[in-house]
């Protein structure tokens, strides 16, 4: 079992490193808004992983695989919200302004948001049912040790989320200027729509 462990976790930790959907998320999150955000986003990030990786051991995401139809639906719908975000980002005057006054709803707003983009991405589901169940001992029983890697997964992606969010986040210190604020925001806006199209790309 321990043996099982190590090798998922290593796989888990090449598939994190590649550059995703969450990771550009994060980075544009925590460069434009700051740490705070960007610590929200990623405490959501982890909650949707967690209900993700509970639904694929109680086979919901066995269920989305097999239809093509609520793939696409879901798929779909996390680019639309994606591009919502970018649309808002660009229109919006005080939505990335460092200087809000209420951090508490900003943060929660931030959350709000890391758990959605996460639910509407059906690539976490396919990799619960798709590479998860290759590590699970077989002559053990199932569920404990789908609990296990789930947890252990969603720790091992939480800890590159916030190294993410650390290192993106000092560039917010360079954004109090107003100009720079709104430069941001519109490079922000952009760069998330990029975000989507990869989002798009990725779920293939």
């Amino acid at each position: 079992m321990t043996g099982l462990v190590a090798a998922f976790l290593l796989t888990a930790l090449v598939i994190e490193l590649t550059p995703g959907p969450n990771m550009g998320y994060l980075a544009l999150v925590s460069a434009v808004e700051g740490r705070r955000e960007g610590l929200s986003a990623t405490a959501g990030i982890a909650l949707g992983l967690a209900i993700v990786g509970l639904a694929a051991a109680f086979g919901l995401a066995a269920l989305l695989a097999a239809s093509p139809l609520a793939f696409a639906l879901l798929r779909w719908g996390g680019v639309a919200y994606l591009l919502w975000l970018a649309y808002e980002a660009w229109t919006s005057a005080t939505e990335l302004s460092p200087s809000r006054a209420n951090h508490r709803q900003s943060a929660a707003r931030h959350f709000r948001r890391g758990l959605i983009v996460n639910l509407l991405n059906p690539k976490a589901g396919i990799f619960f049912i798709a590479i998860l169940p290759g590590f699970i001992d077989p002559t053990r029983a199932i569920a404990p040790q789908t609990a296990l890697l789930t947890i252990l997964y969603v720790v091992l992606a939480t800890a590159i989320h916030l190294t993410i969010v650390a290192l993106a986040g000092t560039a917010q210190r360079q954004l109090s200027d107003p100009g720079r604020q709104r430069l941001a925001r519109r490079t922000f806006a952009v760069l998330l729509a990029g975000v989507a199209f990869w989002f798009l790309l990725e779920t293939r």
